[in-house]
């Protein structure tokens, strides 16, 4: 090829250059289709690959949140430019449905001595419905969670290591919202939509930011808009969408401190043979990386495309409950 003479016509030369593309696009494509393939055999290994086990020393129960420096927090507040706060939470689901077996219940108690009013919030928030936050010890995998801690040090009166108690100080640093129906050119996805890492990368680029070490990054599906419009659904009977567990990677080598989505973070079904939630998996048990499940991102989407920014100053505050395997919360974008 590198011998053609320089009088070849026009029409040769479209010709060998349409070749060259296609043998160097074509090894890509093939490890980008081949990477969506997985089974549990390969989450497995990609646990080993990705593994943050040990890296902040065989007692941390804090995992990636140790990548929120001093220095990122103060980097994190500069963000704050027109004074706009978003809550990320869902007003508290009281009504039971397809998506919500378990309602949060506001029961009002009696008025004390004629003056005080007081009520009692009960609410089991794990699942698809209410917004809360993972602790790393709500998830086990072969008898172990993050770091290597075993499955008995979680009792029926909570859990000794890991629990949501470690996180009593709050997070404070750079959030990002990966806005995938915008990318995609619609409102929203549609249940059992898979959202894989050339996307993530698209979205980079055309937001012109990057996700660096201590985010806290978000995957807007829409979810709830959807809801809005069409009614609730079963989100393991009919789909849910959300990251596919090729994403892992492209989470790991970003650093991220958290996770989060309107949904679940992972794509219902997976499309990985023998593993339900493989993205919750990879995270909570081998990168140490906590997640927030059913936040509300359709006030963040709309404030983000207004303002054209997709970084923002993320806060939260969990229930410091000692043994607890997570929290609900209200978690804060302000840009």
């Amino acid at each position: 090829m590198t011998k053609i003479a320089l009088s070849v016509t026009r029409l040769n030369v479209v010709v060998v250059l349409a070749i060259t593309l296609s043998v160097s696009v074509l090894p890509t494509t093939v490890r980008a289709q081949s990477d969506r393939n997985l089974d549990a055999d390969d989450i497995d290994r990609l646990i080993q690959e990705l593994s943050n086990w040990g890296r902040w020393g065989e007692k941390d129960e804090l995992g990636t949140l140790n990548l929120i420096t001093s220095e990122k927090k103060r980097q994190a507040v500069q963000l704050v430019r027109e004074g706009i706060s978003v809550s990320l939470a869902r007003d508290v689901e009281t009504e039971e449905a397809s998506d919500n077996p378990d309602p949060f219940i506001h029961q009002m108690l009696p008025v004390h001595q004629g003056k005080w009013a007081a009520d009692r919030l009960t609410v089991s928030y794990h699942g698809y419905a209410h917004t809360h936050m993972d602790s790393l010890c709500h998830l086990f995998h072969h008898g172990r969670m993050y770091n290597g801690f075993t499955q008995d040090q979680v009792t029926d009166k909570g859990a000794e290591i890991l629990d949501i108690g470690n996180v009593k100080q709050g997070i404070l640093t750079r959030g990002i919202l990966i806005d995938i129906p915008r990318l995609r050119g619609l409102d929203y996805l549609e249940p059992g939509s898979p959202i894989y890492p050339e996307e993530l990368d698209a979205w980079e680029n055309r937001a012109g930011i990057n996700v660096t070490s201590g985010d806290v990054v978000f995957i807007y599906t829409g979810r709830w808009g959807r809801r809005a419009k069409t009614g609730a659904w079963d989100a393991e009977a009919t789909g849910i969408a959300g990251l596919h567990a090729s994403c892992a990677k492209w989470l790991h080598a970003r650093d991220i401190a958290m996770l989060g989505s309107d949904a679940a973070s992972d794509v219902i079904p997976s499309r990985v043979q023998g593993v339900s939630h493989p993205v919750h998996l990879l995270m909570l048990h081998a990168l140490g990386v906590h997640i927030f499940d059913n936040c509300d991102l359709e006030g963040l989407a709309r404030t983000a495309a207004r303002l054209k920014r997709w970084e923002f100053l993320l806060t939260a505050s969990p229930i410091p409950v000692t043994g607890g395997t997570g929290s609900p919360l209200n978690p804060i974008a302000t840009f």
